[in-house]
């Protein structure tokens, strides 16, 4: 059976890069040659946004095999926020990159159900079902428990969609929660990844890995070395790497022999590539996407390098 993870991997062995580039476009960000067309309007941020966006996805889209778009990031807009959402994603599927929402939803029943209409599902329109944001992954919160991402699975062997299960995220007070010991001796972190190798046990793909993977930090290397062993057939989201303090070297422990497994975040680092010690007397600020190509191909060269 192939599934949505087969064609990340696809992606990822064509360009020899386990890279997903965030964009979490605060406007602070956004180059003044870019922010100087428009007005300080929510209007005006928002097609600042998307054309900062398409920039990125453009020096890009060849050597980068995703995109990880933070909703957060353009909630904050308000209505004009969510078109600048959704047009970076269509643009970035045009372009033939892969879209994985970062919305960490977690609620149950019909609410949950909502939630994955919207972003892997259809809504009933009528007498028809149309796809609203048309993603190909999301993350999710599993606090609630299966109740929580069963709506979502559903709609992954429906839809052929994935999603990024939260076992152990990268963040300096994870472990106010996730390390904590059960009666049975295992931490949290440990019990959730068990449980989305149980939930995805039925939709694992031609490479060995499920379309229900999980979110991973790069951050503690002792504990997603942990979850690899205790979840061989996971596939992992890696957020940590770069600006967080995640090393190239820590995140090889997630990728199996065949130097697959997971697909590595890097946001700021690739967004604000122009402003970095590394690039920034390299290229102007005008010419911040040539900055972010380069580090691309730098952190490809580091991941691949580490990994093999």
């Amino acid at each position: 059976m192939k599934n949505k993870i087969d064609e990340l991997i696809k992606k990822i062995k064509e360009m020899q890069n386990p890279t997903v580039m965030g964009l979490d476009p605060r406007y602070e960000m956004i180059p003044e040659v870019i922010r100087n067309k428009y007005p300080q309007t929510l209007e005006g941020v928002a097609k600042a946004i998307v054309e900062f966006n398409k920039k990125l996805i453009d020096a890009t889209y060849d050597i980068i095999p995703a995109v990880k778009p933070q909703i957060a990031f353009y909630e904050m807009y308000g209505l004009e926020g969510m078109k600048a959402f959704e047009e970076t994603c269509k643009y970035a599927k045009q372009k033939g990159m892969l879209v994985i929402a970062d919305i960490k939803r977690g609620d149950i029943g019909t609410t949950a159900k909502a939630y994955s209409n919207a972003f892997l599902g259809k809504t009933k329109i009528g007498d028809k079902e149309e796809s609203i944001f048309d993603v190909d992954f999301v993350t999710l919160n599993p606090y609630m428990g299966l109740d929580s991402v069963k709506p979502f699975i559903e709609d992954c062997v429906t839809y052929n969609k994935g999603v990024f299960i939260l076992a152990k995220t990268s963040n300096p007070s994870s472990g106010d929660l996730q390390d904590v010991k059960l009666q049975a001796g295992e931490e949290v972190y440990i019990k959730v990844a068990k449980l989305i190798k149980e939930w995805g046990k039925d939709l694992v793909g031609e490479n060995g890995y499920s379309s229900v993977a999980a979110v991973v930090g790069a951050t503690y290397p002792d504990q997603l070395e942990e979850i690899r062993k205790v979840a061989p057939n996971t596939f992992f989201l890696i957020p940590g790497y770069g600006v967080q303090g995640g090393k190239a070297e820590d995140i090889a422990l997630a990728f199996d022999k065949n130097g697959l497994g997971g697909i590595v975040n890097s946001s700021r680092g690739l967004m604000c590539a122009y402003k970095s010690e590394l690039w920034k007397d390299k290229y102007a600020e005008e010419e911040f996407d040539k900055a972010t190509r380069a580090e691309a191909i730098r952190m490809k060269e580091e991941l691949n390098s580490a990994i093999k």
